[in-house]
């Protein structure tokens, strides 16, 4: 009886070894059809990841789980080894990124432009198309401006522009300079709230929803471009990195399905990215 038992408990667990033997190669082959993208709030909070990346899973069967935030954050990850791709909109980062050895190659994807939103009244009197001049306004009118200070492409754009006003730390020299640490949703849900100055990219303006009192002041300037790029992280750096799989993906989003799949994303009929790879 107690041979019996044993003998059953031996098989039992051999069946159960065999089982998993087999189920760990099919976990290991599912997880190998997913990476881990680092981008932007942008991309993210402007709805265009919801569009793009299923129409990547239904081309490739790869899924992409995407961590949102600012651009010099993204850039960190990559340079762990906690993302396969990075998909982010700060050029001069980029090019010293893989300069450095952390990515293959940055490839253009598409741009769109920044503008300078503020309260319609316009009480610093910013409005126009120069918006080193807006913000040289805004300094000296002490009006209230908000910041993302996150380190992203969006807050690195802004100290450009403060720059070029002369003002080389705005924290410490504008009187309503607020910086909140925080993506590019937030930052507007705290600029409406407060009727108060940023800058933004076009796109997730088009779909932020609750702009109160705020309007679009300054926009058409050239040095508001904003171009976005990828890049697959380097395995020379992080072996454990999936390179076939994160190029699939940059190779993708540069092809002409990938690229009519940006053009195609719009808001009320207004396209919020503009498709330029190979630019």
């Amino acid at each position: 009886m107690v041979n019996r038992l044993a003998a059953r408990m031996r098989r039992a667990l051999l069946a159960a070894g065999a089982a998993v033997a087999v189920l760990l190669p099919l976990q290991a082959a599912a997880q190998d059809k997913s990476i881990v993208m680092a981008s932007t709030t942008s991309t993210e909070q402007s709805g265009l990841f919801a569009h793009l990346l299923p129409l990547f899973k239904k081309a490739s069967g790869i899924d992409v789980k995407v961590v949102a935030q600012g651009t010099g954050q993204a850039l960190d990850m990559g340079r762990r080894g906690d993302a396969d791709v990075l998909f982010v909109h700060d050029q001069v980062a980029e090019q010293k990124f893989v300069a450095d050895g952390f990515g293959i190659e940055r490839r253009a994807v598409m741009y769109n432009d920044f503008v300078l939103v503020g309260p319609k009244s316009d009480s610093a009197g910013v409005r126009g198309k120069d918006v080193v001049e807006a913000l040289k306004k805004l300094a000296t009118a002490k009006a209230a401006f908000i910041s993302r200070g996150d380190k992203s492409g969006t807050h690195a754009a802004e100290l450009r522009y403060w720059k070029a006003a002369g003002i080389d730390a705005p924290a410490d020299a504008v009187a309503g300079y607020k910086a909140c640490g925080c993506g590019m949703g937030p930052a507007l849900n705290i600029a409406a709230s407060a009727n108060a100055y940023l800058l933004t990219d076009r796109g997730t303006w088009l779909s932020f929803k609750n702009r109160a009192d705020l309007g679009i002041l300054v926009e058409g300037d050239k040095r508001l471009f904003n171009q976005y790029g990828v890049i697959v992280v380097n395995p020379a750096k992080h072996p454990h990195v999936k390179k076939a799989q994160a190029q699939a993906f940059a190779d993708w989003v540069v092809s002409a399905e990938g690229q009519a799949a940006i053009a195609s994303y719009r808001i009320d009929g207004e396209p919020l990215f503009f498709p330029n790879a190979g630019s």
